[in-house]
């Protein structure tokens, strides 16, 4: 079971970026699927997650309006649409697959993590 997040790199403040998670050993469909990011010196925190049945999706606050989370079951791929990004957003973010179709933003309810890809926002 892997995950392999993509699409991170370097953007201006008002930029976006496409971030995308790929499956392979595992059919995401069948999972809720969440992206987290961690800052430099802070913890990591969930930022938004669909879920596999009926897609609903959640954000957190901090990202609502701006971002947007998609899945392509053909593609066994999640993404996330970044726009008018922040340099608050300069993180490493992280896809994750939760089996409970939770949506909970309790890390030890996902069990496959993928590497993480780095998003930097500055100008």
């Amino acid at each position: 079971v892997q995950l392999v997040e993509s699409g991170g790199g370097l953007v201006q403040p008002g930029g976006s970026l496409r971030l995308s998670c790929a499956a392979s050993g595992l059919t995401l469909d069948y999972y809720a699927i969440g992206w987290f990011r961690r800052a430099p010196g802070k913890e990591r925190e969930g930022v938004s997650c669909i879920k596999s049945n009926d897609g609903r999706t959640y954000y957190v606050e901090s990202v609502k309006g701006r971002f947007t989370i998609s899945r392509d079951n053909a593609e066994n791929t999640v993404y996330l649409h970044m726009n008018s990004l922040k340099p608050e957003d300069t993180a490493v973010y992280y896809c994750a697959a939760d089996p409970y179709n939770s949506c909970s933003w309790v890390e030890d309810l996902y069990d496959s993590w993928g590497q993480g890809t780095q998003v930097t926002v500055s100008s």
